[in-house]
């Protein structure tokens, strides 16, 4: 078998498809973002849908916090491989090389959750995943935004599963979506400038998690 037969291999037994976020159209208004259908490869949609974590309250959890199967984690690790982040690093023209990244999920949405943000300056790329099965709500599909506006938008993405939306945070990286309640997963990946910005994040998600899972009993 040859090298290159051997790769082809390899990747076609990966969760994920880079090479659709090496196709991705890069719009450049209103900031640099990419929305990728099917980015989980479709034998693994339903596998992951039932594989992912129990989260027990709304908000974001820190991976380190919550129970995690070892079909999640195995996604996990290949957005954390270097060929996703190289991906990354050239359809947005960026070097995130020796950068931190840190992961949260979120599995249940509240109304008063999807305001209008442009998330922190710590935040150098922001990768949201959805892992819902077909979504039929009008509330919690992620608004682009042209400005802070929850009206003014570019685009609207359902959160499907597989359904990848990456953006470079800006001071105009507008983004939010219509009230929702209820069951609504993501997986939010970001890269991020320094270390310590991880660690002040996981522990102040952390101790929100642990006071958001207390106030339910």
């Amino acid at each position: 078998m040859s090298q290159a037969t051997g790769i082809e291999k390899d990747m076609s037994l990966s969760i994920i498809d880079v090479s659709k976020v090496c196709n991705a159209k890069l719009e450049k208004a209103p900031y640099e973002y990419i929305v990728v259908s099917d980015f989980i490869r479709e034998e693994w949609k339903d596998k992951l849908i039932e594989a992912y974590p129990q989260v027990k309250a709304a908000g974001s959890f820190p991976l380190p916090s919550i129970k995690c199967s070892n079909e999640f984690m195995r996604l996990i690790d290949e957005m954390r491989s270097d060929a996703f982040r190289k991906a990354i690093e050239t359809k947005f023209a960026l070097n995130l090389e020796g950068k931190p990244s840190m992961f949260t999920v979120r599995g249940k949405c509240r109304l008063k959750d999807g305001q209008v943000h442009t998330d922190s300056e710590s935040k150098i790329i922001t990768v949201l995943l959805y892992m819902n099965p077909a979504w039929e709500n009008q509330g919690g599909r992620l608004r682009v935004l042209n400005s802070n506006s929850i009206d003014d938008i570019k685009t609207e993405i359902s959160p499907n599963v597989g359904t990848l939306l990456v953006f470079k945070r800006s001071n105009n990286s507008w983004h939010g979506h219509l009230p929702f309640e209820g069951a609504r997963k993501v997986i939010q990946m970001n890269w991020v400038t320094h270390q310590k910005f991880v660690d002040h994040e996981q522990n102040r998600h952390r101790w929100s998690a642990i006071f958001k899972i207390f106030s339910k009993y």
